[in-house]
C-alpha cells in the first residue's frame, strides 16, 4: 500500500514518510521529521524536525508534535493535544533547549490533552481528555486532571482494570473484565 499525502499538506524535503502512512488536509511535516509506516495524520497537524513517528500510529486533528518528541508504535493521539519542548519559554531567549518527551508503545493521549516536556507517557497507558500531563506516566496507567494525577490502570484493550487484584511481592497482577487479559503492574507504580 502506498502513501497518500493529500494536495494541500506541506511535506519538507528531508521529512521521512512510511508506506501505507495517510496525511490528510493542511498537515505541515517539517524536514528531519520520521513518520513511520501505516499511520493516518489527520486535518491540521503539525509535525516539527526532529519529531518521530513510529508505525501505526493515529494522530487526530489539530495536535502539534515539537522537536524532541518520540512516539513509539500504535500509539493514539487525540483532536488538539499538544506537547511542548521548552521547559522555560520566553519570546526572547535565544538559548532555549529541547526537553525531550517520550510516548511509549500502544498509549493513548485523549482530546485537548497536554503533554509537558521532558514526561513519559507509558506502554498501552491513558491519558485522560484535558488532562495537563506534568510527570512520568507509568505503564498502563490511568492519569486524569490538572495536573494529571494516577486513578488506575488500563489493559491493553483501553477498559479500566476494575477487580481486585492479585498481589504479588514485586508486581500487582490484574484481570481484565472486557477481554480476560491478565496486565502485570509493578508495585513501584
Amino acid at each position: 500500500m502506498s502513501k497518500f499525502i493529500h494536495p494541500t499538506a506541506i511535506v519538507e524535503k528531508g521529512a521521512e514518510i512510511g508506506e501505507g502512512t495517510r496525511i490528510w488536509h493542511f498537515v505541515h511535516v517539517r524536514e528531519g521529521a520520521k513518520v513511520g509506516r501505516n499511520c493516518n495524520i489527520g486535518k491540521g497537524v503539525y509535525i516539527d524536525k526532529g519529531a518521530v513517528i513510529g508505525n501505526g500510529v493515529k494522530i487526530q486533528n489539530f495536535v502539534s508534535v515539537y522537536r524532541g518528541v518520540t512516539i513509539e508504535d500504535d500509539v493514539f493521539i487525540g483532536p488538539h493535544a499538544v506537547f511542548t519542548n521548552d521547559k522555560y519559554p520566553r519570546s526572547f531567549n535565544e538559548d532555549w533547549q529541547v526537553i525531550p518527551t517520550h510516548v511509549k508503545k500502544g498509549a493513548s493521549i485523549g482530546a485537548n490533552a497536554t503533554v509537558l516536556c521532558g514526561i513519559t507517557v507509558g506502554r498501552y497507558a491513558m491519558v485522560a481528555a484535558g488532562a495537563v500531563v506534568t510527570s512520568d506516566v507509568p505503564d498502563h496507567g490511568l492519569v486524569v486532571g490538572s495536573p494529571a494525577r494516577l486513578v488506575g490502570f488500563v489493559c491493553l484493550c483501553g477498559r479500566p482494570l476494575a477487580e481486585k487484584p492479585l498481589l504479588l511481592e514485586k508486581e500487582v497482577v490484574y484481570r481484565c473484565s472486557s477481554c480476560g487479559r491478565e496486565v502485570k503492574v509493578s508495585r513501584s507504580d
